[in-house]
Formats: C-alpha cells, sequence, structure tokens
C-alpha cells in the first residue's frame, strides 16, 4: 500500500507526517510517498524524509497513485484515483455538502477532527495536541501585543500590577493557556459552563468563575453546549462584571457545527480599559466576540482583538511532530500485519472518524447535521 503526503498550501505551515513517523510506517511494510518541500515550512527536509525511507514525488504522482492520502485541509486533496481512502482534518460538521460530494466520487474518507473523546482514543485526538499548542500560543501573542507587563514589578521608579487574565472555557486550549499565563506571573480568572472543570482550573493556581445552572456537558466531548436563555443572560451578566476589570481576554468556546456562542458583547468591550487585549480562538466559527473577524486584527475603542484560530501553525515543527503520531496511532487501526487496508468497522474508533464509505455519507453525527436520517 502507498501513502501519500501532500503539500499543503499557504498560510498552513504543517505537515501531516514527520520522518521518524514515516520510519515507523515503513517498518509496517508500508510504502510512503512524500510531496517535494511537504515538510519544509515545518523545518522537515525532503533528506530526512528519504533518510526515514520516504521517496520524493510530484503531487499528480501522488494523487494518482496512493491509496491513503494525507492532507491537513480539504483544499489540498486534489483529484485521488478511484478507491482511494483520504484522511485529514475536514470539518465535515460544517462542510456538509463537500462530504456529500465526496461520497458521490467513491472516497473513502476519515476525518481525524471527529475521533471519538474517549480514553482509548486520547493518543489519536488531533484536536487536543493541536489545542494545546493554541492555547500556549495565544498567551504568549497576548503577551507580545499588550502594552503592558504581565507580571508585577516592583522597581526604584514604581510598582507596576501584574496583569488580569480571563480566560473563558477550560477545555485542552483553555487549562494550557492558564498554566502560560501564570507562569509568566498573570493573575488568571477561569469561565467555563461545566463545574467538573473547576478543580483542575483550580489545581493550576486560577480562580473558577461560576455560574450555576448549566447545561450538562459531560457528554460533548470537551465542547461547549447550548444553554436555556436565562442561564445565558445570568452567564453574560457575571462574564461582564469580570471582563471590565480584566487586561487580556482568551476566548476558546465552540460547539461542533454550529456557530461560536457569543460570550463577550460589544458593550463587554467598551467597558473595558484602554490597552486591553481579547485573543478569539473561536474565530473560524464566527467568535466569541461581537467584533471578531477571523484571521484579522482590530481596534475598538482602545481594545484590540485578534481573530485566530490557527495558532497551532505558528509553532509548526511540534504541531506537526505531534499531529503526525496522532495519524500513526489512527493508522495502526486500519493498516494489517501486511502492509494493506484494513477497514473494520466493528472498531468504534473506525467506525466514529469515517465520514463517507461506499458512495454515502455514513457518519451519524454528520448525517445528523445535514437533516438526512441516519
Amino acid at each position: 500500500m502507498i501513502i501519500g503526503v501532500v503539500k499543503e498550501g499557504l498560510p498552513e505551515t504543517r505537515v501531516s507526517l514527520v520522518p521518524e513517523v514515516v520510519s515507523a510506517l515503513v517498518k509496517m511494510n508500508v510504502t510512503v510517498w512524500i510531496e517535494k518541500d511537504a515538510g519544509a515550512a515545518s523545518f522537515y527536509y525532503d533528506q530526512s524524509y528519504t533518510d526515514a525511507g520516504a521517496t520524493i514525488k510530484s503531487a499528480s504522482e501522488i494523487t494518482a497513485n496512493a491509496d491513503l492520502l494525507l492532507s491537513i485541509n480539504a483544499a489540498n486533496i486534489g483529484s485521488p484515483k478511484e478507491g482511494a481512502v483520504l484522511m485529514g482534518v475536514y470539518q465535515p460538521l460544517s462542510n456538509f455538502s463537500l462530504m456529500e460530494d465526496w461520497a458521490t466520487k467513491g472516497r473513502t474518507v476519515f476525518s481525524l477532527d471527529t475521533i471519538p473523546r474517549t480514553t482509548r482514543a486520547q493518543s489519536m485526538d488531533v484536536l487536543s495536541s493541536q489545542a494545546n499548542i493554541a492555547g500556549y500560543k495565544a498567551v504568549l501573542l497576548a503577551a507580545t501585543e499588550y502594552c503592558r507587563y504581565f507580571p508585577m514589578f516592583m522597581t526604584a521608579a514604581g510598582s507596576i500590577p501584574p496583569a488580569k487574565v480571563l480566560i473563558l472555557g477550560a477545555g485542552v486550549a483553555g487549562l494550557q493557556a492558564i498554566a502560560t499565563a501564570k507562569r509568566l506571573g498573570a493573575v488568571v480568572e477561569v469561565f467555563d459552563t461545566r463545574p467538573a472543570v473547576k478543580e483542575e482550573v483550580m489545581s493550576l493556581g486560577a480562580k473558577f468563575v461560576e455560574v450555576e445552572g448549566a447545561a450538562d456537558a459531560s457528554k460533548a466531548g470537551g465542547y461547549a453546549v447550548e444553554q436555556s436563555e436565562d442561564f445565558q443572560r445570568r452567564q453574560r451578566e457575571k462574564i461582564h462584571e469580570h471582563a471590565k476589570k480584566s487586561d487580556i481576554i482568551i476566548t476558546t468556546a465552540q460547539i461542533p457545527g454550529r456557530k461560536a456562542p457569543i460570550l463577550i458583547t460589544k458593550a463587554m468591550i467598551e467597558d473595558m480599559r484602554p490597552g486591553s487585549l481579547i485573543v478569539d480562538l473561536a474565530s473560524v466559527t464566527g467568535g466569541n466576540t461581537d467584533l471578531t473577524q477571523n484571521d484579522q486584527t482590530i481596534l475598538h475603542q482602545g481594545v484590540t482583538i485578534i481573530g485566530n484560530s490557527a495558532l497551532a501553525a505558528t509553532a509548526p515543527a511540534d504541531a506537526s511532530k505531534v499531529y503526525s503520531k496522532n495519524v500513526l496511532n489512527f493508522s495502526k487501526l486500519i493498516i494489517s500485519k501486511e502492509g494493506g487496508l484494513n477497514l473494520n468497522f466493528e472498531d468504534d474508533i473506525v467506525k466514529g472518524t469515517c465520514i463517507t464509505y461506499g458512495g454515502k455519507i455514513v457518519n451519524e453525527r454528520v448525517l445528523a447535521l445535514g437533516g438526512v436520517p441516519a
């Protein structure tokens, strides 16, 4: 079997496989083809791939011959051969028409952002591995762009108080943001609708901001869930109270297949002091503020709002490394000992990650969201 890796288009800087994972796949009796310079933006060069046992090929050769085609983004797929299996992060809950098109063309598609978030699947969870990096980079970005210090300073010229950071969402990105902000000396407060994360938040040295009466999110795979109007009203009031005292706000809340919830209104932003800053990690799905614009930085009445959902790609070497390990661990479920494809849909992880098969959409979550009965 041939596994092909194509080069991602800019601004994407990550690559699906790094050389050390190529070596592991070659030992599994798999042939690996890498497009020329596919890893260059991640600082993995062609020679390191050939040393690991891969062959450098053109994009057209790879798409025409690969049995398993790896591309993080859907835009780089091209025209794979009939019967090829595609694997990447295709956001099928937001791209139903594309999934329909791929199903019609007979493509078997595995989208790694739909991997069940279970204990057994943790080593394959690309959302968590990338969110960890995004949370870390969000704080560093905020520290760079913020007009004041993060830590407290006491000098002969006077004292400077520590920055007050409010983090909305204590998932993987939020928890890493807490840890990073604390290491930089900030005072950190955290809001999350899930009371179960309170202990984790406090263990990292942050204060947990609680609003009672939240809908149960224990089965939402680490995501936010839609809340009642009464809860949303009380939530807005509580967040407003803390937002106007914050110097930095980092927002991370997303709901799969839906627009991100608005947590920071225009009025809240206008109540923040000049020089404050917001980093919105949910910008690609609409953002958590009224004013967020994806991939843009705007200034509103002295408050900077940065919309960036692709911060993991700003650390491309390590982001690619952990993503590649996720790919390897999942691939072990669908590759036989002889190095061929073995699509075992009795495996809950394989089944939950497969989007299209046999000419139709087979993923129940995608079908439900697309209005088609499962």
